[in-house]
């Protein structure tokens, strides 16, 4: 008898709701705006949202990750206002959304070094483009080989469905990555995985790694990565390094919408984009859109 009365309640309580919303607006309007994908922006961007929200008491934003490729193809379903992307969408997307009625535009909104970390004890302090690649794909397999301890190379990286795994693939991998590679679901699985692991190399996000003032996070090495046997090698833990492109795994963060942005959706991407909002793209260790990104910005039409 309890359970009846307790269903009774419960069904009372749906139709009251749904009476409710036919005249007054529910918990979940369509005012609401939705972020989803890149689990490398995604702590970003809900900081970018929070304070946006305290500007703009009016406004919602829920914001959440599961990697870009997710994020890409709720867009396409029209299951989100925004795609966080740490890659830039592949021809196949684009035409799938085409396909579905969405109209995908682009935005860059930061800056990003993704960052190759080992242990602390690893003797290892750079690496060339050819070494990680070598490591990654399974043809180096012990540390001896690149001037570290007789040690098996133990490999973290992301799932398939993550920007940055994408990313890293091409532009340092250029191939298939190692079976031997640890898939983890996202950048902190990554960051606490090499803590633990001597032997272990992994890449992330520069803000997962390195704090505004340029400080390793305790736990972790930063390699220092150099484009060829020739160049100098440096490290992503200074904006001059990243921006200039000395640092050569770097990449600008994207987000992808249906169309020119409007009302409160317009209001928030010009948020991200202006001085405040690129100072907390800072204030969370990673760096400003370069000046050739915001150029790209202003031609979508978007500032």
């Amino acid at each position: 008898m309890k359970r009846m009365k307790s269903m009774l309640v419960v069904s009372l309580a749906v139709l009251f709701l749904a009476g409710f919303c036919l005249w007054a607006p529910c918990l979940m309007a369509a005012d609401m705006i939705q972020i989803k994908g890149s689990d490398s922006e995604v702590n970003l961007v809900q900081r970018l949202a929070e304070v946006f929200m305290q500007k703009n008491p009016g406004v919602n934003i829920a914001v959440t990750g599961g990697g870009s490729g997710t994020g890409i193809a709720a867009l396409i379903n029209k299951k989100t206002d925004i795609a966080n992307s740490s890659r830039d969408m592949k021809s196949k997307e684009i035409e799938a959304a085409k396909k579905a009625g969405v109209n995908p535009i682009g935005i860059a909104f930061a800056t990003d070094g993704i960052s190759v970390i080992t242990h602390p004890d690893n003797p290892v302090k750079k690496l060339t483009l050819d070494q990680l690649g070598k490591l990654f794909s399974g043809k180096i397999t012990n540390w001896k080989e690149v001037g570290g301890a007789d040690l098996p190379v133990s490999l973290y990286g992301r799932q398939s469905n993550s920007g940055t795994y994408v990313f890293f693939r091409g532009l340092v991998v250029r191939g298939d990555y190692s079976p031997k590679m640890k898939s983890m679901n996202g950048n902190a699985q990554i960051v606490e995985g090499v803590k633990r692991d001597k032997a272990g190399i992994g890449y992330a996000a520069v803000g997962y790694v390195v704090d505004l003032k340029g400080n390793v996070k305790p736990g972790l090495q930063l390699i220092a990565v150099a484009k060829d046997a020739q160049s100098k090698a440096y490290t992503p833990d200074k904006m001059e390094n990243v921006m200039s492109g000395k640092y050569p795994i770097s990449r600008p963060l994207y987000q992808f919408m249906n169309g020119k942005p409007s009302g409160e959706l317009a209001r928030f991407i010009k948020f991200e984009l202006s001085p405040e909002g690129q100072k907390i793209v800072r204030e969370k260790g990673f760096f400003p859109v370069q000046e050739k990104w915001m150029e790209f910005n202003k031609k979508q039409g978007v500032i």
